[in-house]
């Protein structure tokens, strides 16, 4: 996924481009000819027409919602995530998908027995509209806590406000909590860490919790930014490679490793095809979204990926 230009650019396609009838273009959700396609708009940097219907297209977007964890669900669409994290005091939400399947996301949690009443915060991982674009019709319906980075906020109102004079606008919340690298949030027994992992974008949040499977738990981490798009210099990159750095450090800590990647983007790594495996597992089967090896091959091909767009960046001057 180190080509992927996912967010800012993608934005531009999807929300200026229209959407007529969608033609069958994928069978299902599968994650490789999803990521070959998005690796071909990364390289030519234009939307393909087909692509760009199928990103808003509800019917062919929907994949059931399932239990990941004992204390996970993912209520997300096919190309976007959104996970619900239950507690023993409400529910935390990581996302909010966009418009046209913010729907979609209140069916999938109404599925799973969550009501908007439950959702005590809303941790959001950067402002571009896939992820951030569903609060105002959240916002709505729960007394959720809504929070991100400062510089998260200034880019998701800013992308929004830019959005307006175009043919399919955006809505983005007003700033609620301010979150930075380090802070906590707790809800219930379990405890959110926010880490602030800039280059996707210079406001980029990911989040550290602990997820349950049959009486053991695992650190789990969500990257908030995948993809090498809204680059505007080489300072960015470095922000990006650093960020990729110092997460692999944490899969590696010692004391307490990250082990489950439970991603933005499940076509990024294989999301679809692993939790396929989740429900056919025997007593004491290794769970298939417990990865660490296969989370480090992730981050390694986005660093390389990185290093590859340092020399472009570089040698145009930026």
């Amino acid at each position: 996924m180190n080509s992927l230009r996912i967010g800012a650019g993608l934005a531009a396609a999807f929300l200026f481009g229209t959407t007529p009838a969608l033609a069958q273009m994928f069978d299902g959700c599968p994650s490789p000819d999803i990521r070959a396609r998005f690796e071909q708009f990364g390289k030519t940097g234009i939307m393909p027409p087909d692509l760009r219907r199928w990103l808003g297209e509800p019917k062919a977007q929907y994949v059931e919602p399932y239990k990941a964890f004992d204390n996970v669900w993912y209520v997300g669409v096919c190309w976007v995530s959104s996970w619900a994290v239950r507690t023993n005091d409400g529910v935390v939400l990581i996302d909010t998908l966009h418009e046209p399947h913010v729907d979609t996301l209140l069916d999938n949690l109404k599925k799973v027995g969550i009501a908007p009443a439950d959702i005590k915060y809303v941790l959001m991982t950067h402002g571009h509209f896939d992820h951030t674009g569903g609060a105002y019709k959240l916002q709505a319906l729960t007394k959720a806590r809504f929070a991100m980075t400062q510089r998260g906020w200034d880019e998701g109102i800013a992308s929004a406000k830019q959005s307006e004079a175009t043919p399919r606008p955006w809505k983005m919340i007003a700033q609620d909590q301010v979150l930075k690298d380090g802070d906590a949030v707790t809800v219930g027994e379990t405890t959110f860490t926010l880490y602030e992992t800039p280059g996707h974008t210079f406001g980029t949040a990911s989040y550290s919790f602990n997820v349950r499977d049959d009486g053991k738990t695992y650190r789990a981490f969500t990257v908030g930014g995948l993809g090498l798009n809204a680059i505007q210099s080489s300072q960015q990159v470095e922000a990006f490679i650093a960020s990729v750095k110092r997460i692999k450090a944490m899969v590696k800590d010692p004391v307490d490793p990250i082990a489950v990647h439970l991603t933005t983007h499940p076509f990024s790594n294989g999301l679809t095809e692993a939790k396929a495996r989740i429900p056919g597992r025997k007593p004491g089967d290794p769970h298939p979204l417990v990865d660490p090896d296969g989370f480090l091959k992730q981050l390694e091909d986005l660093r390389r990926g990185a290093e590859e767009r340092l020399i472009v960046e570089r040698n145009a001057g930026r």
